[in-house]
């Protein structure tokens, strides 16, 4: 008999745990814990996840500012605001809403967030550090995999995990993340040969392709704890995973829901790591 992994239930524990944290921390300081939200251009996806964004962080305390730029934002427009925010001293977290419009170089705009300030934890500087396993912002959603196996009581030492996805944002951030935890980790992508047979053997499989229900019962081992990162439509554009979950539920310990698992997580991880990022400015100055 297969337990769901609730990501609600977990995210609703931990943003509680962050409220908490944020309390104390303006207990202690005498001031708020800033969160820079900058969203370019007028991608509706976008826009929902930036609203969720500056929701989560009224739920637990912190105060978001949220900067709206049109479309035709030019780059030095974009990055005078990003250079603006890494300077002042009251935003602790910059978040720059991806994907940005064409024309601008996303990649030049992020460099210029402070490794400090970079909640999202894609700067090279925080991937390089969870590399060495050195303490560092870490990407929300693999890290939100994490904190959900941790409170879940999973092992993870010594585990074979595999990861079926090798984007930066997820794939590569999560291989590292289960490795620094003492997984023998293998990362799986298009150019995989024997996937199923690769699947087949994880002890934890994590899926990360944005393919709906590309994962199935024939590809997963018997009792596997199972991560569905993808989020995506069926042919009746119901919301779906990357697990064929229906038919591959019965042969797990484990798994995560879609919706209700992993998403929840992710937003939640950007209120913790900017609640790290201000304890540790203090700590720092």
């Amino acid at each position: 008999m297969y337990k769901l992994i609730d990501g609600k239930a977990h995210s609703r524990a931990l943003r509680q745990e962050i409220a908490e944290g944020v309390a104390q921390y303006k207990k202690n300081y005498g001031k708020d814990i800033g969160l820079a939200v900058v969203l370019i251009g007028d991608d509706g996806a976008s826009q929902v996840y930036v609203r969720n964004k500056i929701k989560g962080c009224g739920e637990v305390g912190i105060k978001s500012y949220a900067y709206y730029l049109p479309a035709d934002t030019t780059q030095s427009q974009a990055e005078e605001l990003v250079g603006g925010l890494a300077a002042d001293p009251a935003i602790h977290g910059i978040l720059v809403q991806l994907p940005l419009p064409a024309g601008l170089d996303a990649q030049k705009i992020l460099s210029l967030i402070p490794v400090e300030k970079d909640v999202d934890g894609f700067s090279e500087s925080n991937i390089g550090n969870l590399c060495l396993n050195n303490n560092c912002l870490v990407a929300c959603t693999p890290n939100g995999v994490m904190k959900m196996l941790e409170r879940e009581g999973i092992q993870i030492k010594g585990k074979n995990a595999v990861v079926v996805g090798r984007s930066n944002i997820v794939g590569k951030p999560m291989a590292m993340l289960l490795l620094n935890a003492d997984a023998t980790v293998t990362v799986c992508h298009s150019k995989t040969r024997n996937l199923k047979e690769i699947c087949s053997s994880a002890d934890i499989l994590v899926a990360a392709i944005g393919r709906a229900k590309y994962i199935t019962a024939d590809m997963v081992k018997d009792d596997a704890f199972v991560i569905d990162v993808g989020m995506n439509r069926d042919e009746n554009g119901k919301l779906c995973g990357d697990v064929d979950f229906e038919n591959v539920k019965d042969k797990c310990s484990y798994i995560t829901p879609v919706p209700g698992g992993v998403g929840p997580m992710t937003i939640t991880m950007l209120l913790y790591n900017t609640l790290a990022a201000a304890q540790r400015s203090v700590q720092i100055g």
